[in-house]
């Protein structure tokens, strides 16, 4: 396999999470979103995905892009260890955790927009993520118990531990959200949320290496 991706983006982050569980080694072809006036935009990575976005997945002969397309690509070819719980209720609260924020948080503050807000771009961004988070932690406390959904790792912790990550960033006041604190703690012990994290991966500036 060979993943196109950028260190700091969340949503490349949720795919190489995804590949560490899974145990699938893969090679990394770097696509700097700012470099160059943003290498996505190049017609050679165009070629490979039209939306000119990360990540993109070269696997089993096919290419794949949206991050979630990719995961659940992933759970069906190589189902172990699961990303999906089998009940159907919590399978359901996985994907809407999963949605919140791949739909509901993560646009509204990527690259794209953010360029858009010029110098309100901090503020716009903690406005959005503040909004998702308020709803998240509400969320959390009916579904979680070590992670997410009980006590799995599952589809909507690869979605989460990048969304904290940009909250961060962003400097959102986290205080008000104990239940995403706690998960996002516990997830950043995993040796596949360690290994896939922005301050260690091939492209990572050297300031920003772990």
């Amino acid at each position: 396999p060979i993943l196109y991706s950028y260190f700091r983006s969340s949503c490349s982050w949720r795919v190489r999470i995804a590949l560490a569980l899974k145990g699938i080694s893969y090679d990394l072809v770097p696509v700097n979103l700012l470099k160059d006036g943003g290498q996505q935009f190049s017609a050679e990575f165009k070629a490979v995905n039209p939306m000119q976005q990360v990540p993109a997945l070269k696997i089993d002969g096919i290419i794949l892009s949206q991050s979630l397309a990719i995961i659940h690509y992933l759970e069906e070819t190589r189902p172990n260890p699961r990303l999906l719980p089998q009940d159907p209720k919590k399978r359901a609260q996985v994907r809407m955790v999963a949605d919140h924020v791949v739909s509901g948080i993560q646009p509204l503050q990527n690259l794209a927009v953010l360029k858009q807000m010029g110098e309100k771009k901090m503020e716009w961004a903690q406005k959005h993520i503040t909004a998702g988070f308020q709803a998240l932690e509400q969320i959390l406390q009916h579904t979680a118990g070590c992670y997410c959904v009980g006590d799995e790792v599952s589809m909507a912790d690869l979605c989460l531990v990048p969304q904290v990550f940009n909250a961060e960033r962003y400097k959102v006041d986290m205080g008000p959200y104990p239940t995403i604190t706690r998960i996002n703690k516990a997830l950043l012990e995993l040796e596949a949320f360690k290994v896939s994290h922005p301050s260690r991966q091939p492209d990572t500036p050297a300031e920003l290496q772990a």
